[in-house]
């Protein structure tokens, strides 16, 4: 099993019944790095190093994902959230720079609401918040989300389909979102596909609660006018161009201290570009 060279591992209690896997390398101001989907920690192996000249740096396996503990239920981005600050908090930091890709940049996304003065700093990598990303889903182009509409059925169905093909089914979109697929080397890649295929029921549940919880918490913070409170950058791929949205827009009324950048590499830019990427959370670091 690959890891990120020079990190210490540990298994981290942050809830009942609940411990997360975590690599925690570096010195000096906290930072914590939430990885996406099919993947693991290990998506931030470049990065982590990078930051970790400079800085503490703790990667955790999900709930639900890796090593991490997968219990039945608690997949809301709301109950993630607070197993990222019983995380920190049990590393010693009680407050923390935070950034997420993919699914972690939910989670992240949420903690930021959720905790405003636990979260100094924050970075979301190639999403859009909940309620943004299902209004833009509409038409033929929202093919390229099926599985998320997928996922969000009721338990059963998705977990039976996906379980008869995961390396097919999480195989595609490793294949599909990225434009170097070396930056995916066959150890990384076989990693990948063993932790997904190990985790099919709490990966679909974590999806699941996208459509469904996660949608609840989202919709009452922007009826309540609930905004991010931290310097917030946001790095994103072209699909406003794609799906016909201003991504800068809508990001834009959840965060008032913004930085929106547009990649070139794919979807998996912390392994495509990861000097772009370190760079841009050094930027955000300093603000």
């Amino acid at each position: 099993m690959p890891t990120i060279s020079d990190f210490d591992y540990q298994r981290v209690p942050v809830a009942e019944g609940v411990s997360l896997n975590a690599a925690v390398g570096g010195s000096g101001p906290p930072i914590v790095l939430l990885h996406g989907f099919p993947q693991t920690h290990l998506m931030w192996r470049h990065v982590a190093r990078d930051l970790a000249a400079d800085h503490t740096v703790s990667v955790p396996d999900l709930r639900g994902y890796g090593e991490s503990d997968k219990p039945s239920d608690g997949y809301s981005k709301r109950t993630m959230a607070a197993d990222t600050v019983a995380l920190a908090r049990a590393l010693g930091h009680d407050r923390f720079a935070l950034a997420g890709h993919d699914r972690g940049a939910h989670v992240a996304f949420r903690a930021g609401l959720d905790h405003p003065g636990t979260i100094t700093h924050l970075a979301c990598l190639d999403i859009l918040p909940t309620l943004d990303m299902w209004d833009v889903m509409r038409g033929a182009s929202a093919a390229v989300g099926f599985h998320l509409y997928l996922m969000a059925q009721p338990p059963g169905l998705p977990e039976q389909l996906i379980s008869g093909a995961p390396d097919a089914f999480f195989g595609h979109f490793l294949d599909a979102w990225t434009n170097d697929p070396s930056a995916i080397p066959p150890d990384v890649r076989a990693a990948y596909l063993d932790a997904c295929r190990a985790a099919v029921p709490s990966i679909v549940a974590d999806y699941r609660a996208s459509a469904g919880i996660d949608v609840d918490h989202d919709t009452a913070d922007r009826e309540a006018g609930n905004r991010l409170r931290m310097p917030v950058t946001v790095l994103q791929q072209d699909w406003g161009a794609a799906l016909g949205y201003d991504a800068a827009a809508l990001w834009g009324a959840w965060a008032a201290d913004l930085r929106h950048e547009t990649v070139t590499c794919g979807h998996f830019m912390a392994e495509e570009a990861p000097a772009e990427v370190a760079k841009s959370l050094r930027t955000l670091l300093e603000r």
